[in-house]
C-alpha cells in the first residue's frame, strides 16, 4: 500500500488524481463525501466512483454498512477489472473507515493508494497511529509535491464514453399462432416479402441450431418401432432418457436466452421443432407458446442494453443476479430463491431448478430444467 503526504496540500495534486482515474482501465479516485465518518457512506462514494451510482436516486434502497461493503467488494470480484484505487483526504480516515478499505484490499487484492495532506508531524503521527490499529502497517510513503505528482503517474487517455448499446433487431410482426406443420407456409403467405425474410431467418437459425445439435448430442436414433395394423399395440414414440430431456431442455435454453423479443423466440423454436422433425422426432412445445413462461417471452428480453442497465443501475450485487436470473430463466420467483449455490455448474455456464423435487416432495427426482447463463 502506498501513502502520499501532500503536506503542501496543493491544487495540482487533487487534479491529477481525478485525470489518473479511469474506470475503464481499471483505475478509480474515490473522494470521500465531506462531514460524515460513516463506513457506509465511504463505501457508496467507492460504488460512485466505480460508475455504479444507482443508490443516488431518491427512491432506491438504503444500505447500511455491511451490505454496501459486500457491494464494494463482490462488484470488483465480479467485473475483474479494478486494479488500482486512490482514496483521497486520508487523513480525514476513521480507524473503522481504514478497516474497511484493508479488508476490501485484502478480499480482492487491489492496490491501494491513501493521498493525505499532513502539514504538521502531529497529524502525520495519528494518521500512522489509525493506519496501525487497521492492520495496514506495510506502508510504503512518498512525501513532497513532486514525488506525489510522479507516483500519481500521468493522466488517463480519455476514451469517448456514449449511451449504453442499442440493441439491434428487426423487429418482427405478429407471427401465426400455427403449428410447426404449417408455420412457414403461413409466414410466406401473411407478411411482405421483408418480414418474411427476417421471420425466416430467425426460423433457419433456430432449425440450423437444433440439426448440429442432433447431429452432436443424438448421433444414433434407434430404429422406429414398425407401423403394424394391430389395435391393441399401437406403434408409440421413444421415450427421452432423464439425461436426454435435461440435454433438450438446455438446447431450448440456449437457443431461446439471447431473443430481442417473444416473437424471434417463437420462430426459432418453430424452426428447431421442424430439425427435430426431420431426425424423426417430435419436440413439443405448449400451443400458447407466445404467451407462456420462458426466457425472451414473458420476461424483458436480456439484451445488450438490458445488461448494461444491470450493472450500471443496481449497486446490490444480490439483486443485480436476482434480476438477471429472473430474465433469462423465466421462472418463478419462489422457485429460484429455493435454488442453491451448487446449481450453478463450476463454469457459470448453467442453472438447474429442480422444480419437481420442490413440489412432489419424497418422489423419485425427475429432469431438471436447465437454463443457459448469458454470457
Amino acid at each position: 500500500m502506498r501513502l502520499l503526504l501532500d503536506g503542501d496540500d496543493d491544487h495540482a495534486v487533487h487534479r491529477a488524481a481525478y485525470q489518473w482515474a479511469d474506470p475503464a482501465q481499471g483505475r478509480i479516485t474515490v473522494d470521500p463525501t465531506p462531514h460524515t465518518t460513516s463506513p457506509a457512506y465511504l463505501a457508496l462514494d467507492v460504488l460512485r466512483a466505480m460508475g455504479r451510482d444507482g443508490f443516488s436516486r431518491p427512491e432506491a434502497e438504503r444500505m447500511s454498512t455491511d451490505p454496501a461493503w459486500r457491494a464494494v467488494t463482490c462488484w470488483t470480484l465480479a467485473c475483474g477489472g479494478l486494479d488500482e484505487v486512490i482514496v483521497l483526504r486520508a487523513h480525514r480516515l476513521t480507524t473503522e473507515r481504514l478497516r474497511r478499505l484493508a479488508a476490501w484490499r485484502a478480499d480482492t487484492g487491489i492496490r491501494l493508494t491513501l493521498l493525505a495532506h499532513t502539514p504538521e508531524q502531529t497529524d502525520l503521527q495519528r494518521l500512522l497511529e489509525r493506519l496501525t490499529a487497521a492492520e495496514l502497517v506495510d506502508v510504503a510513503t512518498v512525501r513532497g509535491t513532486a514525488a506525489v505528482l510522479e507516483a500519481i503517474g500521468p493522466a488517463a487517455t480519455r476514451r469517448r464514453t456514449g449511451p449504453p448499446p442499442h440493441d439491434h433487431a428487426h423487429q418482427l410482426p405478429t407471427l401465426p399462432r400455427s403449428g410447426v406443420a404449417a408455420f412457414r407456409a403461413d409466414c410466406w403467405r401473411r407478411q411482405n416479402a421483408t418480414d418474411f425474410a427476417h421471420s425466416d431467418g430467425q426460423y433457419r437459425a433456430g432449425y440450423a441450431a437444433a440439426h448440429t445439435w442432433l447431429t452432436r448430442t443424438l448421433p444414433l436414433q434407434p430404429t422406429p418401432p414398425e407401423v403394424t395394423d394391430d389395435a391393441d399395440h399401437p406403434a408409440e414414440p421413444t421415450p427421452f432418457t432423464l439425461q436426454e430431456t435435461e440435454a433438450v431442455r438446455l438446447f431450448l435454453a440456449r437457443l431461446t436466452v439471447s431473443s430481442p423479443s417473444a416473437q424471434h423466440t417463437v420462430a426459432r423454436v418453430r424452426g428447431a421443432q421442424a430439425a427435430f422433425l426431420s431426425r424423426s422426432l417430435l419436440l413439443n412445445v405448449p400451443d400458447d407458446l407466445a404467451s407462456r413462461a420462458g426466457p425472451g417471452i414473458t420476461t424483458v428480453p436480456l439484451t445488450p442494453r438490458t445488461v448494461h442497465t444491470i450493472t450500471v443501475r443496481l449497486p446490490n450485487p444480490l439483486r443485480a443476479a436476482a434480476i438477471a436470473a429472473l430474465l433469462f430463466t423465466g421462472t418463478d420467483t419462489s422457485l429460484l430463491s429455493m435454488t442453491q449455490i451448487a446449481s450453478v455448474d463450476k463454469d457459470h455456464a448453467t442453472v438447474a431448478i429442480d422444480r419437481d423435487s420442490r413440489i412432489n416432495i419424497g418422489e423419485e427426482p425427475g429432469p431438471r430444467h436447465l437454463y443457459a447463463v448469458p454470457p
